[in-house]
């Protein structure tokens, strides 16, 4: 039998534990700065840096002196408010009736197509506020995206959530926050884990004590479920083959302005789509489909109207 690697990355880069009331603020526990909120600084850094060199070569119709404004605009009203609205209404609009949840960002739930929508929302008003060409704008922040979006795929692996389907290949690896989805599974864990610590009596202490207790580790190696490491797979396909594609075309083929971005949603969806077949669903289906390959159809259809959209009516970047 394989030996799989348990999954045991700590979320915190360090930590120290708190004790926390005040307001809609509840944090009882370790706290600290995590590699998932690490992740959206370097995507905005990058996306920032990029965006420069590709206003400096002439292809962004944005001068070199707004692209800091743009892109810190884009981080915070595009990406970060978008990507929450995006969770709260597609994946738990039960926040709804509880709004105050949907600060608390700490504990997680960002939507990509959440985050999308809201990108593509604020470039719309940022192009007509000040302006200048939407699609051109959207072009240039689209060949960004994709670093974005690897940093955030490898920030889901390091906190062991969004984990893949069942399988016995051989790079399979175990996910114990398996644990909270699996009551069986949890059982079977707290009864083992006990005998080595009495606390260990929740699926959450067991989950952290994977990092430090080689012997808790060993425990759940014989009842995890070996799965894909579906986050690594998003973060190649939805990462690096995306940006490679949408850079080779901004950089070597003269296209008009809107076909990166119809380029951008179509590729997106497809690798999300086809992704999606080695990711554990984390919501109900819709249609058969996952929340993920059926929002990602209309990803298709708006990124085929870009396209349409730009052969039809072409326009240029001014500088090239």
């Amino acid at each position: 039998m394989l030996a799989y690697y348990v999954h045991d990355l700590d979320p915190f880069i360090f930590s120290f534990n708190a004790d926390i009331d005040f307001l809609f603020i509840h944090l009882h526990g370790p706290i600290g700065p995590r590699w998932y909120g690490l992740a959206y600084v370097l995507a905005f850094l990058c996306s920032y840096l990029l965006f420069r060199v590709l206003a400096k070569r002439g292809y962004a119709d944005l001068s070199v002196a707004k692209v800091g404004d743009f892109i810190t605009g884009a981080a915070l009203f595009g990406v970060i408010i978008g990507g929450r609205l995006g969770y709260v209404f597609f994946y738990a609009p039960e926040m709804l009736r509880e709004p105050v949840l949907i600060l608390q960002v700490w504990k997680g739930g960002m939507s990509s197509h959440g985050g999308i929508l809201g990108l593509l929302a604020f470039t719309f008003y940022y192009a007509w506020r000040h302006k200048i060409s939407w699609t051109n704008l959207g072009d240039n922040l689209v060949v960004t995206a994709p670093i974005g979006l690897f940093f955030g795929r490898c920030a889901n692996f390091i906190n062991g959530e969004l984990y893949g389907r069942a399988t016995n290949v051989s790079w399979a690896m175990q996910f114990p926050k398996e644990l909270t989805e699996n009551v069986g599974e949890t059982e079977r864990a707290i009864i083992a884990c006990t005998k080595v610590d009495p606390s260990l009596n929740s699926s959450d202490a067991i989950v952290a004590a994977v990092r430090h207790q080689p012997q808790v580790k060993e425990i759940l190696r014989g009842i995890l479920t070996p799965r894909h490491p579906s986050q690594l797979y998003e973060a190649f396909f939805e990462g690096i083959v995306l940006f490679s594609i949408l850079y080779f075309v901004r950089t070597r083929m003269r296209q008009p302005n809107g076909v990166l971005t119809g380029l951008f949603f179509i590729f997106y969806a497809i690798f999300r789509i086809v992704v999606e077949n080695f990711r554990e669903p984390d919501a109900s289906l819709i249609a058969g489909f996952t929340r993920g390959q059926f929002f990602s159809f209309f990803l298709v259809a708006i990124g085929l109207a870009f396209v349409i959209g730009a052969k039809l009516r072409p326009t240029f970047p001014k500088k090239i």
